[in-house]
């Protein structure tokens, strides 16, 4: 005569159950450990050729040429939410009597430019267009500006390396500033 145990049968299940569920966990923790690992080589891999590798690393700012004042400001500033940060006014050759208004939102800055005031008569409203730009952030300026020469871009500064900054014009037209300043 044969006896079963239904109890017996259900608590073997369970404990099967129950020791397959734990050794999935274990599996599961290890590859993820070992995926993680993985990663994290692979950052610091990454993070060394970012170092050494000469790149551009974000946008600084953008610069817009100003004809109406009123609307730019409405525009940046009461519409889209930009604070002004600073304003100046340049000197140099090619800057003399340009005005600049920072305009700040989060990390993003913006600089609105037209003649100062007291320019306006001897420059005229206009002024220097060649300011419209966007300004891109590089790690290392030295070989991104010897590259560009090499492919035959006239480079504004020709100091870029001590100087650590540098404007060209793009293929499109577009006037390209590149800054290693932090």
């Amino acid at each position: 005569m044969k006896i079963y145990n239904s109890k017996s049968k259900k608590v073997n299940s369970f404990t099967s159950k129950l020791i397959c569920r734990y050794c999935f966990f274990v599996i599961f923790l290890g590859l993820g450990a070992n995926n993680a690992l993985a990663q994290s080589t692979d950052s610091k891999v990454s993070a060394k050729e970012n170092k050494t590798e000469a790149r551009v690393t974000g946008l600084k700012y953008i610069s817009v040429h100003v004809l109406e004042l009123e609307k730019t400001l409405k525009l940046y500033r009461e519409i889209l939410g930009f604070k002004m940060s600073d304003a100046e006014v340049l000197h140099g050759p090619g800057l003399e009597g340009m005005l600049v208004m920072k305009l700040k939102a989060d990390d993003l800055t913006i600089g609105l430019s037209l003649t100062a005031p007291e320019f306006i008569d001897t420059i005229g409203p206009i002024g220097n267009t060649n300011h419209n730009h966007f300004m891109l952030k590089v790690n290392n300026i030295g070989p991104i500006g010897d590259k560009l020469k090499e492919e035959g871009y006239a480079l504004e500064n020709e100091n870029y390396a001590r100087d650590k900054y540098t404007f060209f014009v793009g293929p499109n037209g577009e006037i390209i500033g590149l800054s290693a300043w932090d």
